[in-house]
């Protein structure tokens, strides 16, 4: 443990589910910023904050905040990200990392440069469960794996100038909710080396379904889907030569998974205890790599967050959707 000191930037629900998992954990939650003091106001009184700041410029100034979670929506991961590491903080910032591969790299190098930890705050990924599963493929008890499958499907507001709808704000399925089985994706086998990506989408142009199939190397298939109008299984496959790996409903949360064997024989059932929602471990590891003095660490290496949203942007390319910005910084 480091004792590093975090402040929270915006005060959303996200921020909210964040901040009370870092109580759980018992780490050190010193401040958070908004863009109003009552808003930063009620949100320290939630939580016990000492300190509450009326901007997020006051925010990164505070010389007694060491990381700082960024949890704004997608269009202003970029900025704020950038303007907590000019500050010389730390950043943890929600997923997806931003609205697209340039805006990641431009962090990555801004990070490297000021020698401070940038990480994508892709919670799952540190998930007791996800741990162990990743024990599994190593050990070699899958065999070869040939397919990965996951589906993330929600039945979300449908009105057009919900958040998750507009275009202006990064709506649509993909960044809210299809990087959550596209990352699982290259967790489990790596980049793709191939993808094919189809969608329906919205009277605002935002992406309602995704649905992709990627090959990785040695030929292994993935599909993912992801919608926003409809409520699915939400569960995810991991299929081995030698057996598979299912993980239940919800398979990017705490939750439960069985290794099977051909002949459907059980071998391992693994059933997740974890306090809160479980986003403290993602904090935790945080605390572990600038504690070891390390930029990066190997579960999610900001090099492979920066190689994903160029996923993301080649299903956006391959499914019609521009973000507004995008359009007006290539005038």
């Amino acid at each position: 443990m480091t004792g590093l000191r975090w402040g929270i930037l915006a005060t959303g629900g996200i921020a909210g589910a964040f901040a009370s998992d870092l109580r759980t954990a018992g780490l050190d939650l010193v401040a958070v910023g908004s863009r109003s003091q009552e808003s930063a106001d009620a949100f320290a009184a939630r939580f016990d904050i000492p300190r509450a700041h009326p901007s997020y410029e006051a925010l990164v100034a505070d010389p007694e905040v060491d990381i700082i979670y960024v949890s704004t929506p997608h269009p202003m991961h970029h900025e704020n990200a950038r303007l907590a590491l000019e500050a010389g903080k730390h950043v943890l910032v929600e997923k997806a990392f931003t609205l697209n591969r340039a805006e990641a790299e431009d962090l990555q190098r801004l990070a490297a440069d000021r020698g401070l930890l940038a990480m994508e705050a892709m919670w799952t990924r540190y998930l007791p469960h996800m741990v162990r599963i990743r024990e599994i493929i190593a050990a070699g008890t899958l065999g070869e794996i040939r397919a990965v499958s996951a589906d993330h499907t929600q039945l979300l507001p449908s009105d057009p100038e919900h958040r998750l709808n507009a275009l202006e704000l990064g709506g649509g399925a993909l960044l809210d909710l299809g990087i959550y089985p596209i990352s699982f994706v290259w967790d489990i086998l790596g980049a793709p080396t191939g993808i094919h990506a189809v969608s329906r989408l919205i009277e605002t142009g935002a992406d309602a379904e995704v649905a992709t199939v990627m090959t990785h190397d040695g030929g292994a298939i993935s599909t993912t889907l992801s919608s926003s109008r409809a409520a699915g299984p939400n569960a995810a496959s991991i299929i081995g030569t030698a057996a598979r790996i299912d993980i239940d409903r919800v398979w990017y949360t705490p939750t439960t998974f069985r290794v099977v064997q051909p002949d459907g024989t059980v071998i391992e059932e693994y059933v997740s205890e974890v306090d809160g929602r479980g986003m403290q471990y993602q904090a935790l590891a945080a605390e572990r790599l600038v504690g070891e003095g390390l930029l990066e660490g190997d579960i999610l290496p900001i090099a492979e967050t920066v190689a994903i949203m160029g996923t993301l942007d080649e299903i956006r390319a391959q499914i019609g959707v521009r973000y507004p910005r995008e359009e007006a910084d290539n005038g």
